[in-house]
């Protein structure tokens, strides 16, 4: 059960933009139904979360790959739930959901991914990259690639942070 209820959806403020994410989204997660407490902070929100699902140029496999790790690392169910769908529609076998726990041991995981693995974890670790694993991304990905995996680890960090903080989940009412 989240910590605060959920906003009212059908409320003036909230109503349009509950609308618009609707028409994008197909509904109104819980996320969103937590964030439209705020109605500029959910549409800033929705802005930078769109340009990283639907306008970057990173393939949809890895970035689904960085969401459920971000996930994992995290102890964030309702991203888990969320994306795992997502991910085995972008590409990923349910094999490699099920081995990324455990990623750095698996054969299953190709050199660029596991740059990308090796560049979530430590960003979601530790923070700071150190020039190894850096060097190691960097050899796979040109620097719009980059930015663009390196804001998408970022975002997911912020959206596990935000649904635990606030104990968000799937299985909540509403």
């Amino acid at each position: 059960m989240a910590r605060i209820p959920y906003a009212d959806c059908t409320s003036a403020a909230a109503r349009p933009l509950a609308d618009r994410i609707a028409a994008e989204r197909g509904s109104v997660l819980h996320l969103y139904q937590m964030l439209l407490h705020s109605a500029p902070v959910a549409e800033g929100w929705l802005g930078y979360l769109t340009a990283i699902r639907q306008k970057s140029s990173l393939p949809g496999d890895l970035r689904e790959l960085v969401i459920m790790r971000v996930a994992q690392l995290n102890h964030a169910p309702y991203e888990v739930d969320q994306h795992a769908p997502i991910a085995l529609r972008e590409g990923v076998s349910q094999a490699k959901l099920d081995a990324l726990p455990h990623w750095q041991d698996c054969p299953l995981f190709d050199a660029r991914e596991r740059a990308v693995l090796a560049y979530t974890d430590a960003m979601t670790r530790q923070v700071q990259v150190s020039d190894e694993v850096f060097a190691f991304v960097a050899a796979h990905f040109e620097p719009r690639r980059l930015v663009e995996l390196t804001a998408t680890v970022a975002a997911y960090n912020m959206v596990s942070r935000f649904l635990e903080a606030l104990q968000i989940h799937s299985h909540d009412a509403r």
